[in-house]
């Protein structure tokens, strides 16, 4: 095998394991919201309020998408609009006490299923991947 169909491989393997991790977590989580969902939550929570054009460019989200989303957010009361009060048309969008409860429940979901999935390595191997992450993450 050839440089190029090794990088290759790697890289479709690597998507392999994400997108299965993401569907186990989906389904562990059941919490009627997608990944995309705890994204936005998580952001607010890392940001504070925030406008929902910063909040779609800071995600890779399009002002549509993020509008879908927020909707449901809101009406699950896990966050909640608030308009500006100096500027009417402005408008923000902040997590509820609820909402980081949720973010708490979906990472200890995503832990667990990690876990579950880094103990079937060796510790030998679990060295090695971390070794490899953290000289890829170097790169970036």
């Amino acid at each position: 095998m050839n440089e190029e169909q090794t990088i290759f491989q790697t890289i479709h393997n690597m998507d392999k394991v994400t997108n299965h991790l993401i569907i186990q977590w989906s389904k562990m989580f059941n919490g009627d919201l997608n990944i995309s969902h705890i994204l936005v939550l998580s952001h607010l929570k890392a940001s504070g309020k925030s406008r929902p054009s910063d909040i779609a460019l800071n995600l890779g989200l399009t002002p549509s998408t993020l509008t879908h989303l927020s909707e449901k957010l809101v009406k699950k009361k896990l966050a909640v609009r608030i308009t500006d009060e100096y500027d009417r048309r402005i408008s923000y969008l902040s997590i509820t006490d609820k909402g980081i409860d949720m973010i708490h429940k979906a990472y200890e979901c995503g832990h667990a299923l990690r876990r579950n999935l880094y103990e079937r390595l060796a510790v030998e191997e679990r060295a090695q991947l971390l070794q490899i992450f953290e000289k890829l993450n170097a790169t970036l």
